[in-house]
């Protein structure tokens, strides 16, 4: 009873329930070692009674709570009210002015008044304990779109266009962006993450695996676009001639030959590119622009810029550096960063230069018309030898790995290699490295994509050395996260759609939904689970989604409608039944959707036309309420691959793959926006389809807690989430 009760304290479960009814008991070795990541000792009898006593000797002392949230419509925070007669508190805001508010509500309305912010709370008691908290006051919900909304969904490197140097960048996701705004009238349109990634041989091509969440990745520079490329001497610019040439190369390989996309080549021309155009002096405008740049990115974009130089001379693993360097604050860190503050700018210039890019691309958005713009995707987390592991370690719990448990669709449960952030340090610091993340990447977003939104309540940690079936969850101060994340959107004036497909926990959808957190809707998962199974009709999908047909790690259309993406696993030896099997139950879950979109009339076409199918399964999703609907841009052109496999490395080329038509032939940009097939598919969004959004009166103030959407009464399930 002791560990379980020293568990319940720090958040860490000892039991969970896979399915409603049933409760899987977590293993002792596991909570231990969870707790020794949180900074507690329960290795031991008497560690666990002396670590539990000081615990609630903590908690019984404490006059306020780490961290505590105002919401305008909410009353004041329950830890004020229960403090001692007499307990003064003074309130130090963002802008550095001070207020004493009264510990309830009734003296006063000074509550009311704080702006929206991440505040200090100051408490002194009459006994001469004393507390300070962070207070987070935040609007009631993230900002909405206007109306409803179409856009596209792609991996950006995928989409390579003529100007490309071998993978898609940012110059084509403004071409995108700009061409579907203006010609289709798209409302947004939706890449994978584009953090910054681990540099190896050969790299990591996961965009969920980053190195650093908080600053973005060089290689979607589009080099040709830099100031600075018109400017460089007769003698390099030869040699920037060679690289494009090369670059062109790399190109047509991949569209012309059907090689994959090699991002380390890539790179390698890109980086060599960027070396000689570095050496290219700034103007005074484009100087002050960077300086105000590392002004405001501060110590995180010095650390960050640190570890890559560090990297180039000792490898990107750095808990194999050599051992006063793996500290980041080191007096032998401050010398190398020193001694190595060339390399230091110019991995510093290259952020600017990609921030200012994806300022652009945001620009080209809005200028297209686009109601939602750009919408940017948060992985769930970071790897454990990159950048914001080595910069942020004192956050993240040593040892420990994210993933998911056991379930129906994974007896094994899964582990994504990604460190998590311990929730008490975060408190701790007022959530500091969360904010800065969401600040980075709301700065040029329409809408962020939170990978596993969940994660914002509770991350199943994974011991070292341990199987994914011997994790348990850990919680988060969901409150404390939400507030934050609806704070910086509102800043931003940006939406926020939440990735909660998978295991999600009774009542998390609705506290998602009752901020303003969009939710997101799979075709083929969408089912009546708690009743007949078969597919949900459209008028009983939920409003507040982006409703989708597919999504990046689940087959496309074209290969769901098909089969194919049965006979590929059976041929990667990925399924778990008899492939007979496999093909039965497959035709009979797509048999069941057909018959509900003929059903419907969404099938004109009829059942043996595949683009028409395709087609009818886009008019499902507009016959529902849900605000935004993400077409996969491989779908528009009949694409069978998906774009990631789970399951697989090796065996299948995950994150690699360009965009390609139905008969596998990779199709660039251009390609795509003269492409009959995705014209007519198309066609379907067009303005009688309620997709775009007409023009409407100002917004209004704030709906209150009464115009709040009521949460929907089906249970909802999905396969899990699948990180390879």
């Amino acid at each position: 009873m002791g560990l379980a009760r020293l568990a319940a304290l720090h958040g860490v479960a000892t039991a969970y329930a896979p399915s409603e009814g049933v409760s899987v008991p977590v293993p002792d070795a596991t909570v231990v070692a969870v707790l020794a990541a949180l900074g507690v000792d329960a290795s031991t009898p008497s560690a666990v009674r002396d670590a539990l006593a000081r615990a609630e000797s903590a908690a019984a002392e404490r006059l306020l709570p780490p961290t505590l949230v105002l919401w305008p419509e909410g009353d004041v925070p329950a830890p004020l009210t229960g403090l001692p007669a007499g307990t003064a508190l003074r309130v130090e805001t963002e802008e550095g002015a001070e207020l004493a508010p009264q510990p309830v509500a009734e003296p006063g309305q000074t509550w009311r008044e704080l702006p929206y912010g991440v505040h200090r709370l100051y408490a002194r008691a009459p006994d001469g304990r004393s507390a300070r908290s962070t207070l987070v006051v935040a609007p009631g919900r993230a900002p909405q779109p206007e109306g409803r909304s179409y856009g596209f969904l792609v991996q950006l490197y995928s989409l390579l266009s003529a100007r490309s140097w071998g993978m898609g960048d940012l110059g084509d996701l403004a071409e995108l962006a700009t061409w579907s705004g203006r010609s289709l009238g798209a409302g947004f349109v939706q890449v994978n993450p584009l953090h910054a990634a681990v540099p190896g041989a050969p790299t990591d091509p996961s965009p969920y695996r980053p190195s650093s969440r908080r600053f973005p990745d060089p290689v979607h520079l589009r080099i040709e676009d830099i100031p600075e490329y018109a400017y460089v001497g007769a003698r390099d610019r030869r040699r920037l001639d060679e690289m494009w040439e090369k670059g062109a190369g790399l190109r047509e390989s991949v569209l012309q030959k059907g090689a994959l996309i090699d991002r380390d080549a890539v790179w390698a021309l890109k980086r060599e590119a960027l070396e000689i155009v570095h050496r290219v002096p700034l103007g005074p405008g484009r100087r002050a622009d960077y300086c105000d740049f590392l002004a405001g990115q501060g110590r995180a974009l010095e650390d960050h810029a640190t570890w890559c130089a560090l990297a180039e001379v000792h490898g990107p693993e750095w808990h194999g550096w050599p051992a006063a360097l793996r500290d980041p604050h080191s007096p032998e860190t401050v010398r190398a960063r020193y001694e190595l503050m060339d390399r230091v700018d110019f991995h510093s210039r290259l952020a600017w230069l990609t921030d200012r890019q994806l300022a652009a691309a945001g620009r080209a958005a809005r200028e297209a018309g686009m109601g939602v713009g750009i919408v940017h995707d948060l992985a769930v987390g970071v790897h454990p030898g990159g950048a914001d592991a080595w910069a942020q370690q004192d956050a993240f719990a040593a040892g420990m790995s994210v993933g998911a448990p056991p379930d129906a669709f994974n007896a094994r449960g899964q582990d994504w290699g990604l460190p998590p952030w311990r929730p008490d340090v975060l408190a701790g610091s007022g959530y500091a490295p969360y904010r800065g993340l969401l600040r980075g990447l709301l700065r040029h977003a329409g809408a962020l994509r939170i990978d596993h939104v969940m994660g914002l309540f509770r991350l199943w940690w994974v011991p070292e050395g341990s199987p994914p079936t011997d994790g348990t969850y850990v919680r988060y101060d969901a409150e404390a996260m939400l507030a934050l994340l609806v704070l910086e959107a509102h800043r931003a004036g940006a939406c926020v759609i939440g990735e909660d497909l998978g295991t999600v926990e009774p009542g998390v959808r609705e506290a998602l939904t009752r901020r303003g957190v969009l939710g997101t809707s799979v075709l083929w998962f969408e089912r009546d689970w708690a009743g007949t199974g078969r597919p949900l009709p459209p008028e009983r999908w939920r409003e507040d989604c982006v409703a989708t047909a597919t999504t990046h790690d689940l087959p496309s259309t074209a290969a769901r409608l098909t089969g194919g993406h049965v006979a590929l696993r059976h041929r990667l030896g990925l399924l778990t039944r008899p492939l007979d099997q496999e093909r039965t139950q497959d035709a009979a879950d797509v048999a069941e959707w057909l018959d509900l979109l003929g059903g419907l009339g969404l099938l004109p076409e009829g059942r043996g036309d595949e683009e028409g199918q395709i087609r009818a399964a886009y008019r499902f999703l507009l016959r529902t309420p849900a605000r935004m609907v993400g077409v996969w841009l491989p779908d528009a052109v009949g694409d069978r691959r998906p774009q990631n496999l789970p399951g697989t490395w090796d065996q299948y080329p995950n994150w690699r793959l360009p965009v390609a038509d139905a008969d596998g032939r990779p199709v660039s940009l251009e390609e795509l926006a003269a492409s009959p097939r995705l014209h007519a598919l198309m066609e379907i969004f067009g303005p009688d389809s309620g997709a775009r959004p007409e023009p409407g009166p100002e917004p209004g103030p704030e709906p209150g807690p009464e115009a709040e959407p009521e949460p929907r009464p089906e249970p909802r399930t999905a396969p899990p989430d699948a990180r390879s």
